[in-house]
């Protein structure tokens, strides 16, 4: 296995911008690469290795990790540490890294899930043990614990940017009353609130009902997750659901989503998408990126060829209001985004 790896000089070229996360000083890359799946220890580690080695060629400074991440868990960062060491270390500077903890993790009462104190700091010293860091660039409470006080969870976070653990906070799937509610609680700490990750594409527009106004009000960035709805608006699903596909071992709004009806509306966006000159997956990518709100999209890979096709999106990231129009025609069922449609179906099926 090669060692020596030195990043492409046009890395900063400017084919990869760079945005402001809320009213903060900081930038983050257009395009993000997380690490959720397909970079844990039943995965390749070749290739987690090439794909990083490709995102940060092409100006992605921001790598997003979590404490469960794998499988097994834990073993995302822990490959994330030989990747490192190997290849990134010269460069740490260079590069904003982020964890975050919540959800189940360990044995016993306090291993989650769970946003207690003694859980987060526990998960934040932990992970950077895994990944050989003196510190992470973002922290974030992965989840909501409706047993846990507001305050206990944000004060967890407020402890950790003390102790320079993190230089900065964030929260994940959070309502926009709990938002507004959890920038206030850090403002009393005189910590700001640096950023949200919520669920986000064209197919679930959750965030627009009211989350992108609260960061807005109070300052946060916003990166979004699963801007191509777990795989729905790629190429992928076209002809039918493909043997191993994430839709056959997952979740049953995932197959509810797989509907012809969906399917064919689907495509018709791919036709969109076509007549701009992208694949489905680059328009779906710029349409989240399209509202300045949003910082940065976070997107997954499983092979170099998809991140290479992902990491075109931002050639194109403008839109006419027809084109909005229409996708708006076929993205949404009566008004209503398909992904919301869907989980109702699916709710009622229960």
């Amino acid at each position: 296995m090669e060692l020596n790896y030195s990043p492409a000089p046009s890395r900063y070229n400017g084919s990869m911008p760079y945005r402001r996360v809320g009213r903060s000083g900081m930038v983050l890359p257009a395009i993000s690469l997380g690490l959720w799946q397909n970079f844990g220890d039943i995965d390749s580690f070749a290739n987690g290795r090439t794909m990083l080695r490709r995102a940060f060629d092409h100006g992605v400074t921001h790598f997003d990790l979590a404490n469960n991440y794998g499988p097994p868990a834990g073993s995302a960062e822990e490959n994330f540490a030989r990747w490192m060491a190997l290849d990134f270390r010269p460069h740490r500077d260079e590069l904003v890294i982020s964890s975050k903890a919540g959800w189940q993790m360990w044995s016993g009462p306090y291993g989650g899930p769970s946003g207690t104190r003694k859980h987060l700091i526990a998960s934040c010293d932990q992970s950077l043990r895994r990944m050989g860091l003196d510190y992470v660039d973002i922290f974030y409470s992965h989840r909501v614990d409706p047993d846990t006080p507001l305050d206990e969870t944000m004060g967890a976070l407020a402890q950790l940017h003390r102790q320079g653990k993190t230089l900065y906070v964030g929260i994940s799937s959070y309502s926009p009353e709990l938002t507004r509610q959890a920038a206030a609680i850090l403002a009393a700490e005189n910590v700001p609130l640096f950023i949200h990750q919520p669920n986000y594409s064209m197919l679930n527009r959750t965030i627009e009902n009211g989350l992108l106004d609260v960061l807005q009000d109070v300052g946060a960035g916003c990166i979004a997750f699963s801007p191509l709805a777990q795989g729905m608006l790629t190429s992928k699903y076209f002809d039918g659901v493909p043997d191993g596909a994430r839709a056959t071992l997952g979740t049953s709004l995932l197959m509810a989503m797989l509907s012809e009806a969906n399917l064919s509306r689907i495509r018709t966006l791919n036709g969109i998408a076509e007549t701009r000159g992208q694949t489905l997956a680059q328009m779906a990518i710029a349409w989240v990126l399209r509202d300045e709100r949003v910082s940065s999209a976070l997107i997954g890979a499983r092979t170099v060829e998809q991140l290479d096709d992902t990491l075109h999106a931002v050639e194109r990231m403008d839109f006419t209001p027809e084109e909005l129009a229409e996708i708006d025609v076929y993205a949404k069922d009566g008004g209503v985004d398909l992904w919301k449609v869907s989980s109702g179906i699916v709710q009622a099926a229960k």
